[in-house]
């Protein structure tokens, strides 16, 4: 069965090769949906587009600018002719003690992680109210829980926290429109993103003290994009999915 069948969804930060955003792509297309891929590098857009095949779109869009955003979604609603899903991926990181972050440090880190989160999620809204209700899943960290992790710092722990409030906030004030919006805190998960800083080796070794005793793969966190995006999950909205292998298990 497949459970996006002729949906039209957007995926942000979706062009990295061993990534959670093309993982979640890649498994939308299998399920029927027609993806648009968002990414800032133009060459790994193209690339991470044409691997998905012609029905679907690759876009280079810096999420920090609304500008940006509102020019990308308008050009899916061109190509496909509405907007049904939109996952918020795009993210970035960095290794700071709370005494070494920079002002511009804070600005790069939240900008990305979090107001790209509300502009996207404002240019597609009103798509999603068109065609009488939609989803938006967008991608936390455990580090937004716990307070820290393998790697990022306290600014990127807060922009990641924050995405859960807006997300709590969207899920409120949208369910009258049947918008769902949903969070998903992914926890060590071997990806491009996290290689930085760490060896795998080193991931594999901290991930046999999980309870699953294994590290995270971009296709878990896909899965339960794919179950938040679906019918699956339409009495869902305002919760954080927890993806971390039981590494971190809510009282």
């Amino acid at each position: 069965m497949k459970l996006l069948q002729d949906k039209v969804a957007i995926i942000t930060g979706a062009a990295r090769r061993r990534g959670i955003g093309l993982a979640t792509a890649r498994l939308f297309v299998e399920h029927g949906a027609r993806v648009a891929i968002l990414d800032i590098d133009a060459e790994e857009t193209r690339g991470a587009a044409a691997e998905l095949g012609p029905d679907h779109l690759g876009l280079v869009c810096d999420v920090t600018s609304r500008a940006n955003c509102q020019a990308a979604v308008a050009e899916v609603v061109q190509r496909y002719g509405g907007v049904d899903i939109l996952v918020n991926n795009a993210g970035i990181t960095q290794k700071r003690g709370v005494m070494d972050v920079t002002e511009e440090d804070y600005e790069r880190v939240l900008d990305t992680n979090l107001r790209g989160v509300l502009h996207m999620s404002q240019a597609v809204i009103p798509h999603l109210k068109t065609r009488g209700g939609g989803s938006i899943t967008c991608i936390s960290s455990l580090s937004a829980l716990q307070g820290g992790g393998v790697f990022g710092g306290s600014h990127y722990c807060a922009a990641k926290a924050g995405i859960l409030g807006l997300v709590r906030a969207m899920a409120l004030e949208l369910g009258p429109d049947n918008i769902r919006a949903n969070g998903v805190a992914p926890g060590l998960i071997l990806t491009d993103f996290s290689r930085g800083g760490t060896s795998d080796d080193y991931k594999h070794e901290k991930a046999r003290g999980f309870p699953l005793r294994r590290v995270g793969q971009p296709g878990d966190i896909a899965g339960a994009c794919l179950y938040l995006a679906s019918d699956l999950a339409a009495y869902v909205t305002g919760i954080t999915l927890d993806v971390n292998g039981g590494a971190y298990i809510r009282p």
